[in-house]
């Protein structure tokens, strides 16, 4: 997996690792797939667009909250957790939430989910 910052300039590659082709994954959302190889556990990329996630905070909401969050959802995605019916999304939405809660523990934040209020 790897993370990519994205700013108007240029994009800045944290981990750099090829994209996938034709490759099946038969897991249910939340459940680790098994890899036959090394180079398995990779399950995908994540791109943020940093500056819409700036012009997102509204001013009232942190940077860094919104940034550790909306890369949240995307390792839910990267997981197989989707929102295009209601079912997925109450499966996702929990799943983000416990992620969530556990970090803002850890952190002494109160992180909520992306996907909160979508259905």
């Amino acid at each position: 997996m790897s993370l990519v910052l994205r700013n108007l300039q240029r994009a800045v590659p944290i981990r750099r690792a090829p994209l996938r082709k034709k490759m099946e994954i038969n897991i249910k959302a939340g459940e680790l797939p098994q890899p036959d190889f090394q180079d398995d556990y990779n399950l995908g990329d994540i791109f943020l667009g940093v500056e819409y996630i700036f012009q997102q905070c509204k001013g009232h909401e942190d940077y860094y909250d919104i940034l550790t969050v909306t890369a949240t959802h995307g390792l839910c995605h990267l997981l197989g957790f989707t929102h295009s019916t209601e079912a997925e999304w109450q499966e996702m939405y929990q799943k983000e939430k416990q992620v969530l809660e556990e970090l803002s523990r850890r952190t002494g934040t109160r992180l909520q989910p992306l996907s909160r209020g979508l259905f």
